[in-house]
């Protein structure tokens, strides 16, 4: 059986910034009825989760406007400085957040975050061999570094003292990727 896909009518974009667009529009569903929608469009993003040669994690405590909070994350970051690949992205961040590169790359996952209402596409990888790589944060951003054990970070997942959940699932392919290799 064929699929039966709605079909965009109309769309207006409302708001542009750097790194996403809000559009508002109809969709026409497949019964032929017409709804309007609201989405995002947003920029490839990536999410990396730094490993030591001592096995430990390396999460970022920052400040998070939306929610007003500190949280505790995964290094992550959008595709926004120009003509960059995926891996090169994640090494951009590694060194702006966390002041590390690494000599190797795991990708772990691919994805969209939360499809309902915004196209974001997240690219999860595991870094290891970090090497010390320093750039400039981004200019909003104030980080602290958190070394943990897995034990540590799967423990605070259960607690809530990590809520972000792009962070729950890398720790958790991380660890699952780790676990199997040995």
């Amino acid at each position: 059986m064929p699929e039966i896909k709605p079909k965009r009518l109309e769309e207006n974009r409302v708001y542009t910034c750097r790194i996403f667009e809000v559009y508002e529009g109809k969709i026409q569903l497949p019964d032929g009825r017409v709804a309007d929608q609201s989405w995002i469009t947003h920029k490839p993003v990536i999410a990396a989760v730094p490993v030591t040669s001592e096995g430990r994690l390396l999460l970022i405590r920052q400040y998070r406007s939306a929610v007003e909070q500190m949280l505790l994350e995964i290094p992550a970051g959008t595709v926004d400085k120009g003509p960059e690949t995926i891996e090169e992205c994640v090494q951009r961040e590694l060194a702006e957040e966390i002041g590390f590169q690494a000599r190797t790359l795991v990708k772990l996952f691919e994805g969209y975050l939360v499809p309902g209402y915004c196209n974001e596409y997240m690219h999860y990888y595991l870094a290891m061999d970090l090497f010390a790589a320093a750039l400039p944060p981004d200019v909003d951003e104030v980080i602290e570094l958190v070394p943990v054990s897995f034990p540590e970070a799967m423990e605070m997942m259960k607690e809530g003292r990590i809520v972000d959940s792009k962070t729950a699932l890398g720790i958790t392919l991380a660890w699952e990727y780790l676990k199997n290799r040995s």
